[in-house]
């Protein structure tokens, strides 16, 4: 009788082992893809990693800038430095290096373009454009254009 009582206890320790080796590195799995996953910043939230939210964010206050800027003055500002104290655009957004993004802006008094270039293009870090009508593009293999889909 001890004999059996010793074997299954070796038998309840196995599967107890075995069951907690299949769970540990499932649970391991799902918290390192959580952890890696993007959180939207807002419903609807358009970006696919923190870097593409920064770098549409930075385009929505220039966007944003730009119409201020022509309501008060009746042009578009022709260069970052001329929107500094419109709306929220601050002096230290003029820099064009926006982390893993570099800001262009081409600006005339009837019209602007304005360009967030990923250092790295890939399917996280999209490329954008956007034009004085507002609408920001993205593309994921090429720098964006005006005719690249429009981000939702």
């Amino acid at each position: 009788m001890g004999n059996s009582l010793a074997r299954v206890v070796i038998i309840l320790v196995t599967i107890a082992l075995a069951a907690t080796s299949l769970f540990v590195p499932v649970s391991a799995i799902a918290a390192q893809t959580s952890a890696g996953s993007y959180q939207p910043k807002f419903s609807g939230d358009p970006a696919r990693s923190d870097s593409e939210a920064a770098a549409l964010a930075y385009m929505r206050v220039v966007i944003r800038a730009q119409r201020r800027f022509e309501k008060q003055y009746g042009h578009f500002a022709t260069s970052l430095a001329e929107l500094v104290h419109s709306g929220s655009f601050t002096k230290r957004m003029v820099n064009p290096d926006r982390g893993d993004y570099i800001a262009s802006f081409e600006g005339k008094k009837d019209s602007f373009v304005l360009t967030m270039t990923p250092k790295q293009l890939d399917a996280q870090h999209r490329s954008f454009y956007a034009e004085d009508d507002g609408k920001i593009h993205a593309d994921e293999e090429k720098p964006a254009d005006a005719k690249s889909p429009v981000v939702k």
